[in-house]
């Protein structure tokens, strides 16, 4: 049988749940060539909403294309993966692409790979001259194509946060920003991982991708699609969950979209006909269990104060600057306490949410709760 859960990748299909404004808001950016920016925590579905979206309005004069920086650790890198990754998806020869790299890509001198393995058939190295042009050129190059091919591209950059952490980030960020807002067939939708650092990156307004597009924060699916999904779910494999169980497989794990998808896999693989209180104790203890060793890893560099920090969120304090709180919790100072939220804010542990401090890993409570 099926398992009608997924998680831990993008999600398609009938896996997909809700996200019905969201859907139709980027449908009309991309449609109309307005650069957006989506803005989550981690593994809240922005990839999965960008790629069903990708797939429901790709035709002939719109092509979407998508790019992970995430193993980008300089421009280079950077120039290198965009440049092969633009070629690839929008011209389906080999001999194309070499055609439009010797006549878009004159300031470089390309090493270029053919090989007959239909999935890795092309690959190109870039010696890019100190000269300006070069990066110009390429972050031109789908705006080139897209003349060309007489169609208009959505080019989405997945972790683009990462941009941030290139040497000398903020000429690069001036450089993408200065050649792309000049672009009429091609827009963007730049999304990442780590919110408090895309939300660096594009509203403060000293730099400069401020006021680049569209810039929507993806909110939690509500608890009421939540449940409808996981009980349909179960229903469909001719297993039972009552409306109860399902809210509270949401409020564990804090309408959090990958763990509602996990917690509802365990509870539905430990069922055989209907769930039961112990089958749900069971199945939360396991996911847990299982992330573990990931939170031992992530605690283990956290000092003293920042571990009684984290446990005075727990314990639902909401003014920690106080001195009772400080004195309560051990924080030595008020300064020190600011100094414990920026780190743990940079460490994407903790964020804040409506004036408050919460854990960007609903699970990483839990466990700390138990601990």
């Amino acid at each position: 049988m099926n398992c009608p859960f997924q998680f831990g990748r993008a999600i398609t299909d009938e896996f997909f749940t809700d996200r019905h404004e969201e859907s139709q808001r980027l449908v009309g950016n991309f449609q109309n060539g307005i650069n957006t920016i989506l803005i989550s925590p981690r593994r809240w579905g922005k990839t999965s909403l960008v790629k069903k979206v990708a797939s429901s309005v790709e035709t002939n004069e719109l092509k979407v294309i998508y790019i992970d920086v995430f193993p980008c650790r300089e421009p280079d890198d950077f120039f290198q993966l965009f440049a092969e990754t633009i070629l690839r998806h929008a011209l389906p020869k080999w001999q194309q692409r070499l055609q439009a790299i010797g006549e878009f890509l004159t300031q470089i001198a390309p090493r270029i790979n053919v090989s007959p393995d239909p999935i890795n058939e092309f690959s190109i190295g870039l010696d890019l001259n100190k000269d300006e042009k070069s990066p110009i050129e390429i972050l031109n190059l789908p705006e080139q194509l897209a003349t060309r091919l007489n169609c208009n591209f959505v080019i989405c950059i997945d972790e683009f946060q990462q941009i941030g952490e290139f040497k000398d980030s903020l000429n690069f960020q001036k450089l993408l920003r200065t050649v792309w807002q000049h672009h009429t067939r091609t827009s963007y939708c730049l999304f990442g991982s780590q919110k408090h650092l895309m939300q660096h990156l594009f509203t403060d307004k000293s730099l400069p991708f401020y006021k680049f597009g569209d810039v929507m924060y993806l909110n939690k699916i509500a608890t009421e699609e939540w449940v409808n999904f996981i009980v349909s779910r179960f229903q469909n494999t001719a297993k039972k969950i009552i409306p109860e169980q399902a809210q509270t497989i949401c409020q564990t794990v804090e309408n959090h979209s990958s763990y509602v998808q996990q917690l509802a896999w365990l509870v539905w693989s430990y069922t055989t006909t209907v769930v039961t209180s112990e089958i749900m104790e069971n199945a939360i203890a396991d996911l847990v269990a299982q992330n573990s060793p990931l939170f031992e890893e992530l605690t283990s560099g956290l000092t003293a104060p920042q571990l009684r920090f984290l446990k005075a969120i727990i314990a639902g304090e909401e003014k920690l600057t106080t001195q009772f709180a400080i004195e309560k919790y051990k924080l030595n100072t008020s300064a020190n306490v600011v100094a414990i939220k920026k780190a743990l804010i940079k460490r994407d542990i903790i964020e804040v949410d409506n004036n408050r401090l919460i854990f960007t890993d609903p699970v990483l409570a839990l466990w700390l709760a138990q601990k």
